[in-house]
């Protein structure tokens, strides 16, 4: 369905947080959209949205609905994806889809675009990474490229926009509750958030680990080619709205000082170096929430690994590079070979 114009676009779970954000993704980066369909539920149908594409209806999902369609982004669950994202890729559309369900088939490639672009490339079906993991290795791959990774430890510090639409509505009600008096209730997580920092994120493993901590094991490894990386998680829900922020800890193979750090992440593409602390300018929610780019700061010698370790401290806004955003550059590298075959 390609013309003059550009391409077509599916959008399936449009009317989720991610789903949302992907619509205005598009629009900002002036992706070639020719048509786009915004595709959800039978209980969603027939809804009316206002988009920066004009008012657009929901259309129930289906295989046919997508026939044809050049981008099918999916931001649906793990299920839904595995039953449909392989039929919606065997017509002949190149799906992306944002859930967890193909992340670790060694057949599926698992891209960050400034990472491991060259991935995507000859596939039809490709999978986006876990949030938390899009904003930790925008920071870890140049520091790895520079001075190489043996040890990661990581804390996260994850907002209630990680659960959807539905965490970030769960905190809003239990704050105005609070307010009013009233104890906050929790639904979604599985303690009230209001107040509170929760150490659980999904399910616990035999381990001892989350699967949410196991993710960033599994999908840093994946993504920077480093299938022997050292990597330890701490997964922690905070009551922020928007924007994933993580403590880190690395030991690096090369000796590494914080000015050659800072040198590295201020030339590093999609990365924003925000260190300066005597100027109490440092990585924030507030001011990364709506920023394409990750913020990096904090950089300091490791007071553990010494000359060749780094501590410092990223926060990236996760319904953008950790969903919406990555998931549009994913689509923006495989034009050129749309393009090509043309």
């Amino acid at each position: 369905m390609s013309d003059a114009r550009g391409h077509s676009v599916a959008i399936v779970g449009a009317t989720g947080a991610v789903g949302i954000e992907m619509v205005k993704v598009l629009h900002n980066r002036r992706f070639p959209v020719a048509t786009l369909k915004l595709l959800a539920s039978a209980r969603s149908a027939s809804k009316k949205v206002t988009t920066p594409y004009g008012e657009k209806t929901i259309e129930e999902f289906s295989l046919d609905a997508v026939k044809g369609v050049d981008f099918v982004l999916m931001a649906v669950s793990g299920e839904f994806a595995k039953e449909f994202a392989p039929k919606i890729a065997a017509q002949g559309s190149i799906v992306i889809d944002n859930s967890s369900a193909f992340r670790y088939d060694d057949a599926i490639p698992l891209v960050v675009p400034e990472i491991n672009a060259a991935a995507a490339k000859g596939h039809l079906l490709i999978a986006n990474p876990n949030c938390t993991t899009a904003v930790l290795v925008m920071a870890l791959y140049p520091l790895h490229q520079a001075f190489g990774l043996k040890r990661v430890i990581v804390s996260t510090y994850q907002a209630a926009s990680g659960a959807g639409a539905e965490g970030m509505g769960e905190l809003e009600d239990g704050l105005r509750s609070w307010a009013a008096g009233s104890k906050a209730e929790n639904k979604v997580f599985a303690h009230p958030l209001p107040f509170n920092v929760i150490p659980h994120i999904d399910v616990f493993q035999p381990n001892g680990y989350t699967k949410e901590e196991m993710k960033v094991v599994w999908e840093s490894r994946k993504i920077m080619g480093l299938p022997e990386l050292l990597v330890s998680c701490t997964a922690v829900r905070i009551p922020t709205l928007r924007a994933h922020s993580e403590a880190v800890t690395i030991e690096t193979l090369k000796p590494v000082t914080p000015a050659a750090a800072r040198e590295v992440l201020k030339h590093a593409p999609g990365v924003k170096l925000v260190d300066d602390p005597a100027n109490k300018l440092y990585p924030m929610p507030l001011t990364a929430t709506g920023s394409d780019d990750v913020e990096v700061g904090r950089i300091r010698e490791s007071l553990v690994f010494g000359a060749n370790g780094l501590d410092f401290f990223c926060v990236g806004d996760q319904l953008l590079k950790g969903a919406a955003l990555n998931a549009v550059q994913i689509a923006e590298c495989v034009l050129p070979s749309l393009r090509k075959a043309a």
